[in-house]
């Protein structure tokens, strides 16, 4: 005889935690509940409700934020073997497997605490990020975004979300107002979520670097990374204890051609500095090229010209401070380099 009810039924009483009060059909069959039982659980005006194709709210009333969210991972992740719909950890021992399944959207970046997003409870629609291949559609408050190859996810809330970056790309991709996708990108960067490169590598991904209102917020967006990185290199100098450098200058050969400019410059010691902010876009290659020529051209000049990324600057400037300190005390070694005309950029 073939039944729906295991031999060791699961009791449903440990389950009362919110986390818990949204499971699929098949792990309330590894608890001892039948198809009839949860048919009837489920009529209009019982105990428990549909929430989403084969998704159970454990509770009449409208579902929570947290709820929907769980509801929108179990209903989009790869089914867990019948029986074991929890993976224990320190932090929650009980908390639930959502394999092949992440957060993303703007539902994501309010779990990051973004504050040009809208509250959970506010927003229609949950994006769930899948592997290409899998079968499964859009439905209710879930919207499934397809990817060929998932992002590793970071634990947010015991949730796994998307990375800023790839969030965002996902959120812009549905907004059309030019102010509210700004606000996304600029708040990336200000409040330190990530860096201005890595957002338009997931834009110039997403395509959608075509859109006018995307590529203004983005020469946005790069602006103020690279105000921010001047910002955290005046402060590397000074905190460090570097020799004050001429900041923001061109550098000329006499009578001759344009070198460059760079943000910071020590012409007794002929070391220049260049904060690398440029965000790879659909001329990335041609725009490597460019800054490897003024480089190279710089050091056949006897100049040494040292990059540094905002996130280094960010992560490690006592380590930035002494590559720039190295560079300074190396100069002494140096045959003289060429005479350049130094001007304001």
């Amino acid at each position: 005889m073939t039944h729906n009810t295991p031999l060791s039924p699961r009791p449903l009483r440990h389950l009362s935690e919110a986390r818990r009060r949204v499971l699929t059909a098949a792990q309330l069959r590894s608890h001892g509940v039948t198809t009839a039982e949860l048919a009837e659980h489920c009529r209009p005006g019982g105990p428990w409700q549909q929430l989403l194709p084969n998704v159970v709210l454990l509770h009449p009333g409208p579902a929570t934020s947290e709820e929907r969210l769980h509801g929108a991972l179990l209903y989009a992740a790869r089914e867990s073997a019948p029986g074991v719909p929890a993976q224990p950890t320190a932090e929650d021992p009980h908390g639930p497997v959502y394999t092949e399944a992440m957060i993303t959207g703007l539902a994501a970046l309010t779990l990051y605490g973004f504050s040009a997003t809208p509250p959970l409870l506010s927003l229609d629609r949950v994006d769930v990020l899948v592997p290409r291949l899998r079968r499964i559609r859009t439905t209710g408050y879930v919207r499934v975004l397809r990817t060929p190859a998932l992002p590793t996810p970071n634990a947010v809330t015991g949730l796994p979300v998307a990375p800023v970056p790839r969030a965002l790309a996902d959120a812009v991709a549905e907004l059309t107002d030019a102010e509210a996708v700004r606000r996304l990108l600029t708040e990336a960067v200000r409040g330190g979520h990530c860096e201005p490169a890595a957002v338009v590598r997931e834009l110039t991904s997403a395509r959608l670097l075509n859109r006018p209102h995307v590529v203004n917020a983005v020469d946005a967006l790069v602006a103020e990374g690279r105000s921010i990185a001047e910002d955290r290199l005046y402060r590397m100098v000074r905190e460090y204890g570097l020799p004050d450098p001429l900041w923001n200058v061109d550098l000329r050969l006499p009578g001759g051609p344009h070198l460059g400019g760079v943000d910071a410059y020590w012409p007794e010691q002929a070391v220049a500095v260049e904060l690398d902010t440029r965000a790879p876009r659909q001329d990335d290659d041609a725009l490597w090229s460019e800054y490897a020529r003024k480089r190279e051209h710089l050091e056949r000049l006897g100049i040494t010209v040292v990059y540094i990324t905002p996130k280094k600057l960010g992560k490690a400037m006592e380590q930035q401070a002494a590559v720039v300190r190295t560079a300074l005390m190396a100069s002494a070694d140096r045959d003289p380099a060429a005479y350049v005309v130094v001007l304001p950029r």
